[in-house]
């Protein structure tokens, strides 16, 4: 049985196409660089103050990866994923939850093992139409552009600790503006 996004604990991201536009910038000596969007990072760090817990989960290694999630103070990472489930029960075993108190964002088949084992699978509006397929939820904002802010403040108003959130911003309570 689906779980209520209400009792989600845990949100695992995927990045590239969700925390990412899915683009690979590359120079001419093979470097990569991402783009990530600061509205995503704004919205981890909300996450967290709210008491839900993110993790990243993806196919790709990489050091920027591991760079984003140190700046976001996502310690939960499994980067060179080639099978999101296990890395998905690895992961909430780690945070100290259970599979159906976990959602994934995603956007692309590899996801499709992660949403199989997860309570709350997620997609971001660009997805393939077999993850589409697959996901409880569904985000109106592409990968990079802020999908994962949206799928998080979905999360915290589903339950209940979105006015608690907004309301230490109204009242200067939080002066870091980390993004």
């Amino acid at each position: 049985m689906p779980t209520s996004p209400s009792q989600i604990k845990l949100l695992l991201l995927d990045v590239d196409g969700v925390l990412t536009d899915g683009g690979l910038y590359m120079d001419d000596n093979g470097l990569q660089s991402k783009r990530f969007n600061v509205r995503d990072g704004l919205g981890i760090r909300l996450a967290q103050r709210a008491g839900l817990k993110i993790g990243f989960l993806t196919g790709k290694l990489s050091g920027i990866v591991k760079h984003r999630a140190d700046e976001l103070g996502v310690g939960l990472v499994a980067q060179g994923s080639v099978n999101k489930a296990e890395d998905a029960r690895k992961l909430a075993i780690h945070a100290g939850f259970t599979l159906a108190q976990t959602a994934h964002l995603g956007d692309d088949l590899i996801d499709l093992p992660a949403f199989g084992v997860v309570g709350f699978p997620m997609a971001v509006i660009n997805a393939v139409p077999e993850v589409k397929a697959a996901a409880q939820w569904i985000g109106t904002v592409p990968g990079g552009e802020g999908a994962a802010r949206e799928a998080i403040e979905f999360l915290l108003k589903e339950q209940g600790k979105w006015e608690a959130v907004i309301e230490k911003y109204r009242s200067a309570a939080v002066r870091d503006g980390q993004g």
